[in-house]
């Protein structure tokens, strides 16, 4: 099983009312980082067979975004275990609930969502912290009946690995442009001759694990 862990973007100031937090929706900035972390994702050809949601609205919104962005058309359901208060225990009961499922997209908040995290790649008993930034997702995968990190994806990175795409297209723009006389096509081509697609800079520096903290 693959398990991708997801926090909620951006959704400005707590509200003092639970009621009215619970229906906090995302800020400016939380639909930008939605959209970039997506387009990141549809890059490394990141696809899940079901989307789970914490059922509070910044949550959700969250999971529509990146999902759309994915190309996962499937419904979102939203649980309970993902919620802030949720216990630890109610967490492993919905990932045994839909077990039957090879690859699991979870979008939930902190600090639980980090508690979860560290608890679920670690076998002995032992606590792992691993620091999710909004928007940030975590790659999780199941290998010899435990699950290990394989990699953490931040908003930063994801907003760097964006500034770098567009950065690109205005300087091929530009090349195409001046070449445009001689009717060339500027194109990463592979030594086959045969265009080849690019991956986000982003993608290249995930090859390491990342640091985590046992607390």
């Amino acid at each position: 099983m693959i398990v991708y862990f997801v926090r909620h973007a951006s959704a400005g100031q707590k509200k003092l009312s639970p009621k009215k937090d619970e229906k906090r929706t995302l800020d400016t900035d939380g639909v930008h980082q939605c959209t970039q972390m997506g387009r990141i994702l549809s890059a490394l050809e990141v696809s899940v067979d079901v989307v789970i949601s914490s059922p509070l609205k910044r949550a959700t919104q969250t999971a529509s975004l990146i999902a759309n962005e994915i190309g996962h058309e499937g419904k979102l359901h939203t649980e309970n275990a993902l919620r802030p208060e949720a216990k630890y225990d109610h967490f492993r009961d919905m990932l045994r609930k839909y077990a039957k499922f090879e690859a699991l997209m979870l979008v939930g908040h902190n600090p639980n969502f980090s508690e979860f995290l560290g608890r679920i790649i670690v076998a002995n008993g032992d606590r792992v912290y691993i620091d999710l930034k909004k928007a940030a997702v975590a790659k999780v995968e199941s290998e010899q009946k435990k699950f290990v990190l394989q990699w953490l994806l931040t908003p930063r990175l994801a907003k760097a690995s964006a500034d770098a795409s567009v950065a690109e297209g205005s300087s091929a723009q530009a090349l195409s442009q001046n070449g445009a006389g001689s009717g060339r096509e500027i194109r990463a081509e592979s030594s086959t001759g045969r265009s080849k697609k690019r991956q986000p800079q982003a993608a290249l520096t995930m090859r390491s694990r990342p640091k985590v903290s046992r607390k």
